[in-house]
């Protein structure tokens, strides 16, 4: 495993941060892993040298971030790992159980460091641009959280470049933490980011961890372009559809198999490969299922890709619209 420092921050990490979308509750979704298929995921990643874990409270309704303080935090000293969550807007079941106010996130760490049974978390993280509370009160609350010893650094995640640019200036301009990272969308069949978002994380130091690195499964090379499903997930993932089935980006996933096979490597390697290669990206979150995905996720650290292996996977790629948040802050649902 290779390790690099999350931004311009002094926070070392894995170059590939595990997933934990997938470890909780099947009553969430039915392609979740529960706690007994769960617990060796953790083993496993652990063992390949990942030290970092990447999980949300809205994720099997807070059981991964319980799972993640049981199965990672009782089984290395807590300055071994690095851990990161979010905190979401959950699902407006009732008043203020929504968005980034101060209240939100004053309760939301309180109830994840409850969950997890440990101090702080290391890297805290907002979901989405929330247009409903003003910008000091989410930085000015986020400053707090860091200087009460409840989180050392503070994210974000999708949302469009002026926002996040105008989030950092207002902690700028009061001397408060600003953002040390962004976890934002971004693959070989989505690279709307590097228009406006890539090169402001480059130019701010801002270190990238972008999820969904694999396109939800699309870019393991298994998705067909039509016929049978291959995995309970494909089949009823229909945010993957969404997302990601159609003509051009298949064109783009040949070319991932294409030169996997010339390589004697798996596609999911060669795509977390040319995601490594990016400026300002640290380490993409994979979320796994099977402990060979966290193998290849690791071996992927070792791949270096050379100019033509790089254009060749980048030319049949066509512009999408902006896809993975909503760029009006109306909605925030979970991905």
């Amino acid at each position: 495993m290779k390790y690099g420092f999350l931004g311009t921050s002094g926070l070392e990490v894995s170059r590939v941060a595990l997933g934990c979308m997938t470890f909780g509750s099947k009553s969430w979704y039915d392609w979740v892993l529960d706690e007994k298929q769960s617990r060796p995921m953790f083993k496993k990643a652990l063992d390949a040298g990942i030290n970092f874990f990447d999980t949300s409270d809205i994720y099997s309704d807070g059981l991964s971030e319980t799972l993640v303080g049981k199965y990672v935090l009782r089984n290395v000293s807590r300055d071994k790992v690095i851990i990161a969550t979010i905190t979401h807007n959950h699902s407006g079941r009732w008043p203020n159980y929504i968005g980034i106010s101060r209240k939100q996130i004053f309760d939301a760490i309180d109830g994840t460091l409850k969950r997890m049974k440990t101090d702080y978390v290391d890297l805290y993280q907002i979901p989405r641009y929330d247009w409903r509370t003003p910008d000091e009160e989410t930085m000015e609350a986020l400053h707090d959280v860091v200087k009460a010893g409840k989180a050392r650094y503070i994210g974000a995640s999708s949302m469009l470049a002026y926002q996040f640019s105008r989030l950092n200036h207002v902690a700028d301009m009061n001397g408060w933490t600003r953002f040390t990272s962004m976890s934002n969308h971004y693959n070989l069949v989505y690279r709307e980011e590097e228009r406006e978002m890539v090169p402001y994380c480059a130019e701010e130091g801002i270190g990238m961890i972008p999820w969904s690195p694999l396109g939800r499964g699309m870019l393991s090379g298994t998705r067909k372009r039509r016929g049978r499903a291959p995995t309970t997930r494909a089949k009823t993932d229909e945010r993957m559809r969404e997302l990601y089935v159609s003509d051009a980006n298949f064109r783009v996933i040949d070319r991932v198999i294409e030169l996997a096979k010339r390589r004697g490597v798996a596609p999911a390697q060669v795509a977390i490969a040319w995601l490594l290669h990016q400026p300002g990206v640290t380490a993409p979150i994979v979320g796994v299922t099977k402990a060979r995905h966290i193998t290849d996720a690791a071996k992927a650290t070792e791949i270096a890709l050379d100019d033509d292996e790089l254009r060749f996977l980048e030319e049949p790629y066509e512009a999408h619209p902006v896809m993975g948040f909503d760029p009006t802050g109306e909605t925030n649902e979970p991905l």
